[in-house]
């Protein structure tokens, strides 16, 4: 069935609402029936992927490339739900309805990946947009810290601006092509169709494309969010919503920056804008969670040179670095989730010596800080040289030059974490126990960056060859 990923969804979804009936829930039944459900629709994007078809007259579309994105929304979901599981940032009386409305997020980011149609991808990003926005508020005051209604209310009022941004341009678009169908503007920009207005409305619109990235200068939510909301709500929005802006991005700018040398000037001003702006903040930050906020920013910048190479090797280099990206940042927030002891956030010092009080979980952080961080053999070292190689070949020596400087800028941050956890004395910092399946899921994540890392031309190539299939 070519909606079967999606069905279980709505199925996980429609479960939890049940049980979120119940005014005296078991603190068992939400969390089983969301990591039941959330594996389920890992088998199912498996089971789906060969699927093909055009539903909804011609909005909504399954290939493989569409059904590649699943497979990996679908994986790190699975992943999330194990390592999140206990959920201490969030209070016991809302977990059903915290992973309903986590649900109905990826439900949303599902859809996105196959909308063909302005108005599917306004109502898939919305759908994904809104469910994550009632995440943020929803940590539990116990836990000390208060800010997660500010948090809460930035994320909204920045992601409304950007959807009004986003409409607008949507709007200009099909007033100046007639039609509100990808392929249709596709092909009318592929006429060299780029005058002022419609220049403009596409800018609109990759702003709010831009937004899902946090790309620099629609990030400004992203360190108060992160620092705002739960550890596990943080590691979702820091992971999974970035396969759908990735997966939009490519099937908006194959055609579009190949016809305008300012979109493809504008885009590297931005990718070197991420860059720099993300790494030297986050050089400064004391809180893990910020630091990883910055880096992300800084990370969007090196997704953007990706695709500024206007060719299908470079939109597959994308693909492979965003899942890398994921991976790592999945490692990364598993030993956060688990070191925490009352889902409060964490600073630098709180992994002091962590290697003698959970030697795992320290190797896990050390393999997901080194692979962020660009050292080989991990699936980031690779990820950026080939973002890097692909860029020089598409003769932007310049950004790759001032690119590889921040590659040598974020090792700084990411090593002093490192440093911390193996040389530092562990002080008063209490032993971490952690249940047998999140050690192995750490294994599991040490091993899939690994993997990925030192054997990177399958990926590259088949997702090269499923982007040939959009042009």
């Amino acid at each position: 069935m070519v909606i079967l990923p999606e069905l279980v969804l709505l199925a996980g979804a429609l479960a939890l609402f049940l049980v979120s009936l119940d005014t005296t829930p078991s603190k068992q039944a939400a969390k089983s029936v969301a990591i039941v459900f959330g594996i389920a629709t890992f088998v199912a994007t498996l089971l789906s992927f060969q699927a093909q078809g055009t539903l909804f007259y011609g909005v909504y579309e399954v290939d493989q490339y569409s059904q590649l994105f699943k497979v990996m929304i679908g994986f790190s979901l699975s992943l999330l739900l194990i390592l999140g599981q206990n959920l201490k940032g969030i209070s016991p009386s809302v977990r059903p309805e915290y992973y309903l409305f986590l649900f109905l997020s990826v439900l949303g980011l599902m859809m996105l990946v196959s909308s063909v149609e302005l108005l599917a991808i306004f109502i898939s990003l919305e759908l994904s947009s809104f469910a994550l926005y009632l995440l943020v508020p929803m940590r539990d005051d116990r836990t000390g810290i208060r800010v997660q209604m500010e948090a809460g209310m930035k994320y909204i009022l920045f992601g409304v601006m950007a959807t009004g941004f986003m409409l607008y341009g949507m709007s200009y678009l099909f007033g100046l092509t007639g039609t509100t169908y990808l392929k249709n503007i596709l092909a009318f920009l592929a006429q060299g169709n780029l005058q002022p207005a419609v220049v403009v409305a596409v800018l609109m619109i990759l702003g709010g494309f831009f937004y899902k990235l946090a790309v620099f200068p629609m990030h400004f939510w992203v360190p108060d969010v992160y620092q705002g909301a739960s550890n596990e709500t943080t590691g979702f929005i820091a992971t999974i919503p970035k396969f759908g802006a990735v997966a939009l991005l490519i099937r908006f700018l194959i055609v579009p920056t190949g016809q305008s040398p300012f979109l493809i000037e504008l885009m590297a001003v931005l990718a070197l804008c991420s860059m720099f702006y993300g790494n030297l903040s986050a050089l400064v930050q004391k809180d893990i969670k910020r630091m990883l906020g910055f880096s992300g920013i800084a990370h969007a910048g090196f997704i953007l040179l990706g695709l500024l190479t206007l060719n299908s090797e470079g939109y597959g280099v994308a693909i492979y670095y965003i899942a890398g990206y994921v991976l790592m940042n999945l490692a990364c927030f598993l030993v956060i989730s688990n070191v925490s002891q009352q889902g409060e956030n964490l600073c630098v010092e709180d992994f002091n010596g962590l290697y003698k009080r959970q030697p795992v979980l320290a190797f896990v952080l050390a393999v997901g800080l080194f692979g962020l961080a660009g050292i080989p053999p991990f699936v980031g070292f690779m990820g950026k040289f080939m973002i890097l190689t692909s860029a020089l070949r598409a003769d932007h020596l310049v950004v790759v030059c001032l690119a590889a400087i921040n590659t040598a800028i974020a090792i700084y941050y990411y090593l002093s974490v490192v440093k911390a956890v193996y040389t530092a004395d562990p002080g008063e910092n209490p032993p971490v126990t952690v249940h047998p399946v999140i050690q192995l899921t750490g294994i599991v994540l040490v091993m899939a960056i690994t993997l990925l890392g030192a054997l990177p031309a399958k990926f590259v190539d088949f997702a090269s060859t499923v982007v040939q299939t959009l042009l």
